[in-house]
Formats: structure tokens, C-alpha cells, sequence
């Protein structure tokens, strides 16, 4: 036994006890708590087993679902940045990036390059699997929207220009759930004036 190495590996594993702690924009189904961090990444690892299925492309199912656990954990330190925050997108990624060194750099040195691999390969968005974890990263929230008959979207007054420009990707990782969203999510929120059309 490595005591060192294991020392590491709880340190890290009671640090990303705190995603639990990072609040979330979008309502859990109930319309009254809003979800956090780890909510949002156990929600999406469940939806790769179950819509794995409609990938564009075979995937590996257990890669997806491992990019789909650790992909906010940077936001235990670099905060939540809500998908329609203009102004913090702006200072998003290096807020992440240096997130991503401190957090993954607690790690043993050959888990923490596997991490920020897995970290990085989510936000570069270019394999297959990255492509269909963006896709459920999209949809869950739309999904959760549309539950709580679009609670969120109202609040914020986000309007359907802003949806379809976050989503210009997601039929990359699934053309079928885009879809999906666009007619059983988005369309039915529009007609009940939750999203803004003008």
C-alpha cells in the first residue's frame, strides 16, 4: 500500500464533496430547489446508459459518462457560469483552466493527467464522446425547463436567440435528441410564451 498515494486520492475525493455545494441555475423537477453540480453530473451519467443509443457514432460509454462526472468539478473553485451570463463567459476559461491545475493537481500525477485529459477533451469537443456529453450537457437542463414548465427560462427572460445559439452544436453528438428537445422542449415553451421569441 502507497499511503501516500491514497492520502492524495481522499484528499481530492473529500475536496469534490464541495460540488454538491455549487448551485445551479435550472429547477429540479419539483419547480422549488434548484439542482447543484453533483446533481447535474449523476442526472447526465444516468442519460448515457439510457440514450447512448441515439450517439451519432458507437460510443464508449464508460469515457462519456467519466467526462460527464468530472466536467464541473473546476467549478468547486471557478463557480458556476449560467449558460446566459454574457458578461461571465467572458472570464470563463482561464477562471476554469486555473480551476482545473489546482483541483486535478491534488491528484498522483498519473491520475491527474488522466483527469485533466478527460477534462480537456470535454471542453475541446472534438471526439465522439466529448461531442455526445456536450449534447446531454445541453439537453438535461432544457429537459428540466421544460418539467418545471419553463420556471427558469421565464426568470431569466432568456429568449429562444439565445437557446439556439448555445445548441448551434448539439445535433453534433445526436441529431436525434436535438430533435427530440427541439419539438417536446423548446417548441412547447414558445407557445406558452416562457421563452422569448421577439
Amino acid at each position: 500500500m502507497d499511503k501516500q498515494r491514497l492520502d492524495q486520492q481522499f484528499s481530492f475525493i473529500r475536496e469534490i464533496d464541495k460540488e454538491k455545494f455549487i448551485g445551479r441555475q435550472t429547477y429540479l423537477t419539483d419547480a422549488v430547489r434548484k439542482e447543484n453540480d453533483a446533481e447535474h453530473a449523476w442526472h447526465m451519467a444516468i442519460m448515457v446508459l439510457l440514450l447512448n443509443e441515439y450517439a451519432n457514432e458507437d460510443i464508449d460509454k464508460l469515457r462519456t459518462m467519466s467526462m460527464l462526472l468530472i466536467h464541473d468539478l473546476v467549478e468547486i473553485y471557478a463557480g458556476d457560469t449560467y449558460a446566459y451570463d454574457e458578461e461571465g463567459k467572458k472570464t470563463q476559461e482561464i477562471r476554469e483552466q486555473e480551476a482545473a491545475k489546482r483541483l486535478f493537481g491534488m491528484l498522483p500525477e498519473d491520475q491527474r493527467d488522466e483527469m485533466k485529459a478527460l477534462w480537456e477533451e470535454f471542453e475541446d469537443r472534438q471526439t465522439k464522446e466529448a461531442k455526445f456529453a456536450r449534447t446531454l450537457d445541453n439537453i438535461q437542463p432544457m429537459m428540466l425547463n421544460a418539467a418545471t414548465d419553463g420556471k427558469a427560462w421565464e426568470e431569466h427572460g432568456v429568449h429562444l436567440s439565445q437557446i439556439l445559439k448555445r445548441n448551434e452544436k448539439t445535433a453534433e453528438g445526436s441529431a436525434v435528441l436535438w430533435e427530440y428537445a427541439k419539438e417536446n422542449f423548446i417548441q412547447p415553451n414558445i407557445e406558452k410564451n416562457r421563452i422569448q421569441t421577439d
